[in-house]
Parts: structure tokens; sequence; C-alpha cells
């Protein structure tokens, strides 16, 4: 039986201006849905064949109802409802990559494509094959290195902005740009200590809410939320790759209050950091050191 699906997880969450979570293909049946639903991150599909149809809501809360059709696309944005679903005669077939990160934004708005306009066109239609490659180099290799797979999303939003319909330039050396550099330069060098947002904006000469206002026009996030999700990136390989007490991991990451660490660690992962180790380290737990720490409710455990 000839397979109509593939389907590949990202292993890597390093990067911090792109990254990948999933990505796969579909030859879909008639009338195959998803949705209604939220994602948590940006998600692209291409249409290789076929017909099907999106429904999204745009920034107003208004719904509108999307015809699509080979060698068209369509972008979900994070927290947009919406449903898809293929064609009752003739359903699509697409591949798809779920991504975000700190330049996600940006990369979309430069191929033409935002929260309220999701739809994307070619200039020309034999444009589509050049777009195809790049995602399905992406599918078809999912044993390849994290840094080929980045690679080719990078090829891949280079294809959708120069083949855009509606691509806009973005105007070089804007100054909005160049303080949310300075900012995620500062969090770079300096997440091991204890800096805070005022440490950030003063160090970019801003007023805090002013700089706070220009991160999220160009990241769509806060300044508070990357800082805490660089820092917990940073601990997760600590405790997945070294054999570090979880009391030296958070204190590695400006975290010198174990218990705080452990509960912004719980925040984003859901886990604590030992559990979090026990299901993801990589060192064989004979190997690890055995000093005494605190666990997230205060009783002595091994890190």
């Amino acid at each position: 039986m000839e397979k109509n699906f593939k389907f590949g997880v990202f292993q890597n969450d390093k990067n911090i201006d792109l990254t990948i979570f999933q990505y796969g293909w579909e030859k879909c049946v008639p009338l195959h849905s998803y949705g209604p639903a939220r994602r948590n991150h940006y998600l692209f599909h291409f249409i290789f064949s076929g017909k099907g149809y999106l429904s999204s809501n745009d920034s107003s809360g208004n719904t509108h109802l999307h015809r699509l059709e080979a060698c068209q696309g369509f972008l979900i944005c994070p927290n947009q409802v919406n449903t898809y679903y293929a064609d009752e005669n003739l359903p699509w077939e697409y591949a798809w990559v779920e991504f975000d990160g700190v330049k996600a934004m940006e990369f979309m708005e430069m191929a033409g494509l935002d929260y309220d306009n999701p739809v994307y066109r070619t200039k020309k239609r034999e444009f589509a094959s050049l777009i195809r490659d790049e995602l399905m180099y992406i599918v078809d290799n999912p044993g390849q290195s994290p840094i080929y797979q980045i690679g080719h999303l990078y090829l891949l939003f280079d294809r959708l902005i120069q083949c855009s319909s509606s691509a806009k330039v973005n105007p070089a050396g804007k100054m909005k740009d160049f303080y949310v550099k300075e900012a995620i330069s500062f969090v770079e060098q300096n997440y091991s200590r204890s800096i805070t947002v005022e440490d950030i904006a003063a160090f970019c000469n801003l007023n805090r809410n002013y700089l706070g206002k220009l991160f999220r026009e160009g990241t769509n996030q806060t300044l508070q939320h990357f800082l805490m999700h660089y820092r917990m990136n940073r601990a997760a390989e600590l405790l997945k790759f070294s054999d570090m007490s979880v009391n030296e991991v958070g204190k590695m990451c400006g975290y010198p209050n174990q218990l705080h660490f452990s509960r912004a660690f719980k925040t984003i992962y859901g886990i604590s950091p030992n559990h979090w180790r026990e299901e993801n380290g990589t060192l064989p737990k004979s190997g690890r050191r055995s000093k005494k720490s605190f666990s997230q409710d205060g009783h002595e455990g091994t890190p």
C-alpha cells in the first residue's frame, strides 16, 4: 500500500533566531480536516496539487474562508483560530513546517504573510517547484543534523520571499531592528548573571517600556518571555549533556536560588529539572555526581 503521509519532529531547540518544531507531507483523502484549533507556533503549508479550504480569524476577530489550490500556501500564526480541510472531489496534497523564533515574524512579513493575510501566492506558477524542493528537503531528511535542517528552513524562507507576489521590502538599518539585536546580544552574553529587563533597557540606553514595545513589535514576544526562555533553553542543554547539579545549573543560568530556578523551569517545561534530566539526560546515571540538592518542594534529593 502506498504511503500517503510523512511526519517528523525536530530534535534541537538551541537556535534562537529560527527553530523547527515539526514538519510533514500528506496526500489527503476527501474532506480530511484539522481544527478548529490554535497553534503555539507558526505553521506554513504549501499545496502541491488539489484543492482545499482554510477558515481563520483575523486580528479583529472576524472569520474568513479561503479557497486554496495547487501552487498556493497558507500561514497559521500563533494563537490564531483556524480550520482547514481538503476538497471533496479534488483533495489536496501538501507539505508543512511548524517553526518559531526571533526572526520568524519578520521573515513571514517579508513574504507578505501575517495574521490578517494568511494566503501565499507565487509571482509565477513555475516558482512553485522551488518552494516545494526546499520544503521537501526538510521533510525527506529527518536524520540530517539540526544545522542542515535549519539551513534549509532559511533557504525555504528565501524562496518564499523571492517568489512571493506580495513580498515586502524590509528597510535596512531600521532603529527598531538595531535595538532588538542589541537586547538579544546582551541576553546572550549575560544570561548567567542576575540581569533584569531594566538592565537590558539600561544597556540599550532606552526607557524600559519603550524597549519592550520595540521588542514585541520585532519578535512577537516580550523581553521577559525571551529572557526566561533563553535561560531555560540553556538550562535544559546543561541538564542534558553535563553532570552539573541542578543547583549549579540554576546558578549558571542566572538563578542563584534553586527553588526559584526549579519553579521557572517547571513553568516552561512542565516538570522539575530533576524529572526532565531523568527523561532526557544523555549521561548514564552512574556517571552523575551525587551531591545533595533540594528539589522544588524543598526536600533533599540528588541532582
